[in-house]
């Protein structure tokens, strides 16, 4: 597995509210996130790091995974138990009142990956026959496509394109989607926040992903680059993870 990561403040904004990372189980395994905070002076910030940190230490101490049950129930357990962390420090700290953060995440077991979401941050999967989304936006505008009250290219130009319906940290109880995937050799996983999703296209973040003599980063930079020529209104965040042929155990490369 070859695993990228990027951030990048943006062009508009004073501080980086986003946090990602990619971290490994006693196994071995990858586990990657995306989060992208929200709240007041610096809270957002906090939300965050301290939902990927918390994921981060629990992760960490998980040993080797066998099913992907084991990974859907892994989800389950920790995001509820890292919701009520922050919603309970959110309680504690006057600062941090109103804080949350969506968050997207990806263990990858083998041949397959468990991706997991809360808000509007997204995972994608490419390879040579396309891409789909495998995440569905928790938020006031899609679901306002899904009733038919707007069509999507509206959506894109929605003035309360960015009001979420569920975020981490944000109520004591926090509903989550999980779904599974295969996830081949020649497979890549692109886990991103709305800075590079609200610019970019399915079509053209697909052509960037399959772009044939770039490499992982270049793509990754590219990524933010574009973003940021498009506007770079807010932070834009990603991790960009491929199915390469491992040669030896432990030949992870994960690059910041």
């Amino acid at each position: 597995m070859k695993a990228v990561i990027r951030t990048d403040i943006g062009k508009i904004r004073s501080h980086n509210e986003d946090y990602a990372g990619v971290f490994f189980n006693k196994g071995e395994e990858m586990l990657a996130i995306v989060a992208d905070g929200m709240g007041g002076h610096l809270a957002g910030d906090i939300a965050s790091q301290m939902a990927s940190q918390l994921l981060q230490e629990r992760w960490e101490k998980t040993e080797p995974l066998q099913k992907k049950e084991e990974a859907i129930e892994w989800f389950r357990n920790h995001l509820n138990q890292v919701n009520v962390k922050l919603f309970q420090h959110a309680k504690e700290n006057p600062e941090c009142t109103g804080m949350g953060t969506t968050i997207v995440a990806a263990i990858i077991l083998d041949s397959f990956a468990v991706i997991a979401h809360v808000g509007d941050s997204r995972c994608y999967i490419a390879n040579e026959k396309g891409i789909r989304l495998l995440t569905e936006d928790h938020s006031l505008v899609n679901e306002l496509v899904k009733t038919g009250q707007i069509s999507k290219e509206d959506a894109e130009h929605h003035p309360r394109k960015n009001v979420l319906l569920r975020a981490m940290g944000t109520e004591e109880r926090v509903e989550h989607d999980i779904v599974s995937v295969a996830f081949e050799k020649g497979n890549y996983l692109l886990l991103c926040s709305d800075g590079l999703s609200n610019k970019l296209s399915e079509n053209q973040i697909q052509e960037i992903i399959l772009e044939e003599g770039k490499s992982l980063e270049e793509k990754a930079d590219l990524f933010i680059r574009l973003a940021n020529e498009l506007g770079g209104e807010d932070n834009i965040t990603l991790v960009m993870i491929e199915n390469s042929q491992r040669e030896k155990a432990g030949d992870e490369n994960v690059d910041w």
